[in-house]
């Protein structure tokens, strides 16, 4: 009972309290109080994240693990800063996901997005990328439970499912950004011009979730089992 109330405040947050954020940062501050919106939604993605603890408070050694995970994220989009579109930050925030919950894997996609953009640039999409990855994150979580995210094939699926969903998400924020408001047309056009980049996103998520998964989530269960944290 207690895991469900749980569960539906973090729904409320991530699927209500985020998205109505987001688009209040579009309307009402056209787009250009970004940092103060990614700030808003760094806290609210926080929010699920300690509420998985429960009663009890979190511990220092559980923080760095997502911290941890989100650097490695950021790394792994630095070093291929070269390949537009090739990255492994949703490899890397789904495979958190996978081991240690949706709520930490929502955190590690958000927090992966705001600070590697310090690097790649702040701007009005960073609270969508935020957005999107923690999504992924979250996601990853909740099909992690089902214990069929160590084969191949859902792994496969879930990269290119990862790739689709990205792509589809951040084209709306470009279409409300670009023209205004919603507009079908304009996102049908926008969707249809990021057809390369869509599959260029998937396949990058395939090959790091296949290269990846395995020995990440190897490394994190022992830490899990070892020092008993984030069960």
């Amino acid at each position: 009972m207690q895991r469900n109330i749980r569960l539906i405040m973090s729904l409320i947050v991530i699927l209500v309290l985020i998205p109505l954020t987001l688009y209040a940062g579009i309307t009402v501050f056209a787009d250009r109080k970004y940092y103060f919106i990614s700030i808003v939604v760094m806290i609210l993605a926080c929010v699920p994240f300690f509420l998985s603890f429960e009663r009890r408070k979190p511990q220092p050694r559980e923080i760095l693990v997502i911290a941890v995970m989100s650097a490695i994220s950021v790394a792994g989009r630095a070093l291929f800063v070269v390949t537009p579109g090739f990255k492994p930050v949703a490899a890397i925030t789904a495979i958190t996901g996978f081991s240690l919950g949706a709520e930490a894997g929502f955190l590690t996609g958000a927090m992966s997005a705001l600070v590697s953009n310090m690097f790649f640039g702040q701007g009005p999409w960073t609270p969508f990328q935020m957005f999107m990855w923690g999504m992924i994150g979250f996601i990853a979580g909740l099909l992690g439970k089902t214990g069929i995210m160590h084969k191949k094939i859902p792994l496969i699926v879930f990269g290119i499912f990862a790739g689709i969903f990205f792509s589809f998400g951040m084209d709306i924020w470009g279409t409300i950004s670009m023209y205004g408001i919603f507009s079908w047309e304009a996102y049908t056009l926008a969707l249809t011009s990021a057809v390369p980049f869509m599959i260029i996103y998937a396949i990058s998520n395939v090959i790091f979730l296949l290269l990846l998964a395995k020995p990440i989530r190897e490394k994190l269960d022992r830490i899990k089992n070892k020092y008993g944290i984030l069960q």
